[in-house]
C-alpha cells in the first residue's frame, strides 16, 4: 500500500531546496554552512571541544580544524586550551560570533517563514512541534531496525 511517499523521498528535495535557500543569506554574511553549523553548534553551550564540536555537526574533526581556524582570525570564536586537559581545545562564541550568528539565522528565517507561510497556522504549529521531537531523537533510533515482534 502507497497511501504516501517514504519519508526520505519526501524530506530530500525539501532539504535540499531549504539549503539552496540558505546559500545566499549564508553568503551575504560570508559564512560557509560548516562555518554556520559551528556558530548554531556553540549556541548549545558556551565551550566544547574540538573533537566533540565535530561529531555534533557531522563533521570530520580534521576537516573542521580549517573552519574553526577562520572563525577564529574573523574574531568569531575563541579557542583556548582546556585546564583540565592541555591537548583539548575549548570553543566559545565571541559577542561578534553571536551577533553574526543572529543575522544569518533571522536572514534565514524569514525565508523559512514564506515556506511556512504556506500551511494553515495549526498545521505549522504541529509541523514544527513533530519536527523537533524528530529531530531530538538519537540517530540510533532511527537507523536501529525495530525490534522482532512475536505473536503470543
Amino acid at each position: 500500500m502507497t497511501d504516501r511517499p517514504d519519508l526520505a523521498a519526501m524530506f530530500l528535495p525539501l532539504t535540499r531546496a531549504l539549503i539552496d535557500a540558505e546559500r545566499p543569506v549564508l553568503a551575504e554574511h560570508d559564512l560557509s554552512m560548516w562555518a554556520y553549523g559551528v556558530l548554531l553548534a556553540l549556541e548549545e553551550g558556551p565551550l566544547r571541544t574540538q573533537a566533540a564540536l565535530a561529531q555534533s555537526i557531522g563533521a570530520d574533526k580534521t576537516r573542521i580544524i580549517g573552519v574553526l581556524d577562520d572563525l577564529q582570525r574573523r574574531g568569531l570564536i575563541e579557542r583556548v586550551p582546556d585546564p583540565a586537559d592541555r591537548r583539548a581545545r575549548l570553543l566559545s562564541l565571541t559577542a561578534e560570533g553571536r551577533r553574526l550568528r543572529d543575522s544569518a539565522q533571522a536572514g534565514i528565517r524569514r525565508r523559512e517563514e514564506r515556506l511556512l507561510a504556506r500551511l494553515p497556522e495549526g498545521d505549522r504549529e504541529g509541523f514544527l512541534r513533530a519536527l523537533r521531537a524528530l529531530a531530538a531523537l538519537p540517530p540510533h533510533e532511527i537507523t536501529d531496525p525495530p525490534p522482532e515482534v512475536t505473536d503470543p
